[in-house]
């Protein structure tokens, strides 16, 4: 076989493994739950995922949550109870995301980045301008509520 063939057959091959790779990597669906996540005087709109983590979540709505601030690009809280959990490494956090970190561990990210961490998807907040800026530099209250 030709050096040629035989990387035409190596493309193919890393080709077909990404895409069976791609298809098996989960998929988070929106469900029509949506909750506000209010920061001091600004309220910023919040799509839930269809799934266990983020019904028991939204079941235990209004919560009103003492935010620790984290690496200066997350605010968190650790929750009284646990969340039903199906973490996943989360690669690329994007600005505006909700994750569960463990059990109970709730994590809101104001700055995207890569990560090696796992976590268990919950939702994002759609529009993020003045997100930043609302959660400053330390410790917040945030009010969670359902829409």
């Amino acid at each position: 076989m030709s050096k040629r063939k035989k990387i035409i057959l190596i493309v193919i091959a890393l080709l077909l493994i990404c895409v069976v790779i791609f298809m098996f990597i989960p998929k988070d669906r929106k469900s029509d739950k949506r909750m506000t996540v209010t920061v001091g005087d600004k309220t910023f709109a919040a799509v839930l995922y269809d799934n266990k983590t983020a019904d028991e979540l939204y079941s235990r709505l209004p919560l009103t949550l003492d935010m620790r601030e984290l690496n200066g690009n997350e605010k968190y809280c650790d929750l009284d109870k646990s969340l039903p959990s199906k973490s996943f490494p989360a690669g690329h956090i994007s600005k505006g995301d909700i994750k569960l970190f463990g059990d109970d561990c709730l994590v809101l990210f104001y700055e995207g980045f890569m990560s090696g961490y796992s976590y268990t998807n919950i939702g994002y907040i759609e529009d993020t301008d003045g997100l930043a800026d609302a959660l400053g530099s330390g410790n917040v209250t945030v009010r969670f509520m359902a829409e």
